[in-house]
């Protein structure tokens, strides 16, 4: 990538590294986020348990992901390869990913404008990361909530009106599923007609109801990601289930793999 970030990491942080050298009790990697800084991976921080080889587990050249242990007065910088979660693997690798798609959407922008990516992140590249984090974040705030929510960025006309008009080709919405379970009992004579009172509370585009056979029911939702499809769950959970108690049926839900 093009961009690199300005000084060190702080301690705690999971980073992308490359291998650069393996010796007999220790690994030495260049942080690929950080312009030229190096660090170093201590073999008790590979794997735990006894290491023979540390070439069974890293290799010259490979991305790995650590965790920043400490960083001394002089920089230099200790990381951890085995404190590394494989959620924490796995959402940082992506991230990387996702931001070296959107760096190619800044080149490819500027290309057509005859302008290199270095110009690229003076006009817009640097204040969008400033502002949002990263440049795929930017893209995405640009989608979700509409050109308006840039309007106080500093970006002349000509690059902005190509910029929006190729993000919304380009760049999708993120989209996770869940779904949960539903059992409904109702004893009332009219049964079905306070079944389908219930189910009248579950509102929105966003999620979806299918009948399995009585009692049962599959809720189905999607949301931008897993924190806002927990929360929007639960709000549809508790909703059903107080309407239940107020009409006297017994109710459950219970996640499922979507």
């Amino acid at each position: 990538m093009f961009y690199k970030k300005e000084g060190i990491p702080e301690t705690g942080d999971i980073v992308t590294c490359t291998v650069n050298k393996i010796l007999f009790h220790s690994v030495f990697v260049t942080l690929d986020e950080y312009n030229n800084k190096e660090g170093l991976v201590h073999i008790s921080e590979v794997s735990p348990g006894r290491i023979r080889n540390l070439r069974d587990f890293v290799k010259e050249g490979k991305t790995i992901v650590c965790k920043v242990l400490r960083i001394n007065r002089e920089g230099n910088i200790d990381l951890s390869l085995r404190r590394v979660s494989t959620t924490q693997k796995i959402n940082k690798l992506t991230e990387m990913k996702q931001e070296m798609k959107a760096e190619k959407l800044l080149q490819f922008i500027g290309k057509g404008l005859k302008k290199n990516i270095e110009t690229m992140y003076k006009e817009v590249g640097y204040q969008a990361i400033e502002k949002f984090g990263s440049l795929n974040n930017f893209f995405l705030e640009i989608v979700i909530n509409g050109p308006n929510s840039i309007e106080s960025m500093k970006i002349s006309k000509n690059i902005l009106d190509v910029l929006i008009k190729l993000v919304k080709e380009k760049i999708a919405v993120p989209e996770v599923k869940i779904a949960a379970n539903l059992n409904l009992k109702s004893y009332s004579p009219d049964g079905i007609d306070v079944i389908k009172k219930i189910l009248s509370k579950i509102k929105g585009d966003d999620v979806r109801v299918f009948y399995l056979g009585a009692p049962k029911y599959k809720i189905e939702l999607v949301a931008r990601n897993y924190k806002e499809a927990e929360s929007r769950l639960k709000e549809i959970s508790d909703l059903i289930l107080k309407e239940a108690k107020k009409l006297k049926t017994e109710g459950e839900i219970n996640k499922i793999a979507a």
